[in-house]
């Protein structure tokens, strides 16, 4: 008989069983705080072993826009919070131009650890690409988010929050900019629309083209909060 590990639930003790988010979250959750209180003690896949802490979303509680991006950087990481590095300034900016206020929204990720490659003396941490068994790990907390907070439309900013929803098969190129229904998910009704991740503006050759770009995917989102 394998020995329990300290602080692990029983379905996740034995060594060889497929951890996730699902062993760690509460029964029949129907608070973002409490929500948000389990995911810190989230032992769903092994990137906890690394991060500083788990990175939850963070808005309004009925938001009705929830941004779904990959997973916390560097900043994020230390702050506790999304979205608060470079790519998350570039993010406010934008929604202002767009017309849609941030604080009227709700800001998530696929992955609430952040992964990274182990830095040289020196220098900051470098975000490292998750995995498709890690997003599958978190999924949990992200549909307990969605039927939470219910929003009218998900912006998926780059290729692992479009993923994390729509499988492996999810390219940001084939939908970008238009509004699709999202799927089947029990409690919550209605519509995507994806972009790219702010980070890939920063990273871009012609910024001021790929920032106009964003900008322009965000105001399709502006139009369905109109209507």
């Amino acid at each position: 008989m394998p020995r329990r590990r300290a602080g692990y639930p029983e379905s996740v003790a034995t060594r060889g069983q497929r951890r996730s988010a699902a062993d760690f979250l509460p029964p029949d959750v129907d608070d973002l705080d409490q929500l948000r209180g389990a995911a810190a003690g989230c032992r769903g896949c092994d990137l906890y072993r690394n991060a500083t802490q788990t990175v939850f979303g963070d808005g309004a509680p009925d938001a009705r826009a929830l941004l779904l991006g990959e997973q916390p950087g560097d900043r994020e990481d230390v702050a506790g919070e999304p979205f608060v590095g470079p790519a998350g300034r570039l993010l406010d900016r934008a929604l202002a131009e767009a017309g849609i206020p941030r604080e009227r929204t709700y800001l998530t990720n696929a992955v609430k650890h952040f992964k990274f490659v182990p830095p040289e003396r020196g220098k900051r941490r470098l975000h490292k690409q998750p995995s498709a068994a890690e997003v599958s790990a978190c999924k949990p907390w992200l549909l307990a988010e969605l039927r939470l907070i219910r929003p009218e439309v998900v912006v998926l900013l780059g290729a692992t929050a479009g993923k994390a929803l729509y499988g492996a098969s999810f390219r940001v190129g084939d939908r970008r900019g238009t509004v699709f229904p999202l799927p089947e998910i029990e409690g919550v009704e209605g519509v995507a629309v994806a972009t790219v991740h702010p980070s890939s503006v920063l990273r871009a050759d012609d910024r001021d083209a790929a920032y106009a770009a964003f900008v322009a995917d965000l105001r399709v989102v502006a139009e369905v909060l109109a209507t």
